[in-house]
């Protein structure tokens, strides 16, 4: 897609992070944007400012669990703005927690925002982007989805599942020979809010000395991260170019090389680099 000016986009998880910077983008090259979150307060400062930079965007609070909250976005985005060219599903939570310890509901949470809200995205959002001729869909996963951590078992278990929907979407878009493409984002330390996930948790669960280890080491780490007007950066140039994969740190293949090699001897499972 070469043309962003009076398109549409949709983007999930917009009120913070790398769906706010993703959003900004998209505004800032001309498009109608729909921003989608569940944090209310958030999500109204982020309108108002862009509005005030002079954009065509609207607001839409989102619980991207839920297929209806889903069809509602859709909806509430047709009404005002009569298409959709782009969907970046982006919203994501991170529980950290050992197999053993993590409960049904942290489970149920993290593959509710993080997997299950991509597939109703894409299940909802591609006939419209069919409809409007051409387009794109961003999915969010993780370095996460290409090479699990331990203790963020539904972080990683989701992420992977992201990866695999999108490329079994890409796969078929391209066999039909479709003028829509989609690309998979898997960034690793970008400098979110992504340790403070449970503030938008109704259930939040309580805190245990691995939940509290993880998010204190992971929260360095993000901050020193790529900032997130970089990846969005990255999102248009991939846009622009059908670039199935978008990799924030390309460093990352030698890893990936290293899990190949892992696989071929059969006994060397290589850890993760989180994300």
């Amino acid at each position: 897609m070469d043309v962003f000016e009076e398109r549409v986009a949709v983007v999930t998880g917009a009120a913070s992070g790398i769906g706010l910077a993703s959003a900004t983008r998209f505004a800032q090259l001309g498009m109608r944007v729909v921003l989608a979150d569940i944090e209310r307060e958030a999500l109204d400062g982020a309108v108002s400012n862009l509005r005030g930079e002079g954009h065509e965007v609207l607001g839409v609070e989102t619980d991207v669990r839920e297929l209806d909250a889903i069809r509602h976005l859709a909806s509430a985005t047709l009404d005002a703005f009569g298409q959709v060219n782009v969907l970046h599903n982006n919203a994501g939570v991170v529980r950290a927690g050992r197999i053993e310890e993590l409960s049904i509901a942290d489970w149920e949470w993290v593959l509710g925002v993080d997997l299950w809200s991509v597939i109703y995205g894409v299940k909802t959002f591609l006939p419209l982007i069919r409809e409007a001729g051409d387009g794109h869909i961003v999915n969010t996963a993780s370095s996460a989805g290409l090479q699990s951590s331990p203790e963020i078992g539904p972080y990683n278990v989701a992420k992977f599942g992201v990866v695999a929907l999108t490329e079994t979407l890409q796969l078929e878009l391209r066999a039909e020979k479709s003028a829509i493409g989609a690309s998979v984002l898997c960034p690793g330390a970008i400098a979110t809010r992504i340790t403070e996930s449970e503030r938008n948790r109704s259930d939040a669960a309580a805190e245990t000395e691995t939940s509290r280890r993880f998010n204190a080491s992971a929260s360095k780490i993000v901050e020193q991260g790529h900032s997130p007007e970089s990846v969005a950066e990255r999102i248009v140039e991939a846009i622009r170019a059908r670039e199935f994969w978008i990799l924030t740190h390309p460093d990352w293949i030698d890893v990936l090389r290293k899990r190949v090699e892992g696989m071929e001897d059969g006994r060397r499972l290589v850890t993760g680099f989180g994300g």
